[in-house]
């Protein structure tokens, strides 16, 4: 959770590199970037600007994040992902704001991870460098380990403990002994 304008700023050094991100490509043609952008600063205010000074400007920026939530089709709550976060592709994603994901997280279209059938606060923990597929649905109250590559379209509904593994299928179970690790940029590594 972003608790300091360092913080904050070391959160999107982290973001940029994960997404492969140069200084070449305009600002205003990324929205991905933009979008990520503008969580991190939603986090920084939020989180550390709780004067009543600030209450206007702040929600302004939850107004802009919710605009640009709904033109993407993403469903991302404030201070659910760590630094690293890399978003693959516009589209339908889908995060209860009870979950809590690591550092490095990539992440596909179409993904939904949420809670436990009629429990709001049962949602999963997903550690550090973790790599989810398109259409990957991950609920409950369930914990993945670092390192874990979940493939496309599985269903995880139960804890995976043993780090760097791959996991698929429906419901999802250990498939391989290689994880993420060739699956995306591990920046707060980098950095």
């Amino acid at each position: 959770m972003i608790k300091t304008k360092q913080h904050y700023h070391s959160y999107l050094k982290a973001d940029k590199v994960a997404l492969g991100r140069n200084s070449k490509k305009p600002f205003f043609a990324d929205n991905i970037w933009k979008f990520e952008r503008l969580l991190r600063k939603v986090e920084y205010y939020h989180n550390c600007k709780s004067s009543i000074l600030w209450k206007p400007y702040v929600l302004f920026l939850k107004w802009r994040y919710h605009l640009m939530s709904v033109k993407l089709e993403f469903t991302i709550p404030k201070n659910v992902f760590g630094p690293g976060l890399s978003i693959a592709h516009i589209g339908t994603i889908v995060v209860n704001n009870n979950a809590r994901i690591g550092s490095n997280c990539r992440l596909h279209t179409c993904v939904n991870i949420g809670t436990k059938a009629g429990h709001s606060g049962l949602a999963p923990k997903i550690g550090n460098n973790v790599y989810i597929g398109p259409g990957a649905k991950i609920f409950g109250d369930i914990e993945i380990a670092d390192g874990i590559a979940i493939g496309a379209n599985s269903v995880v509904n139960k804890s995976f403990l043993e780090p760097n593994i791959s996991i698929a299928g429906v419901p999802a179970k250990k498939i391989s002994d290689k994880g993420s690790e060739e699956l995306l940029i591990k920046s707060t590594e980098i950095l």
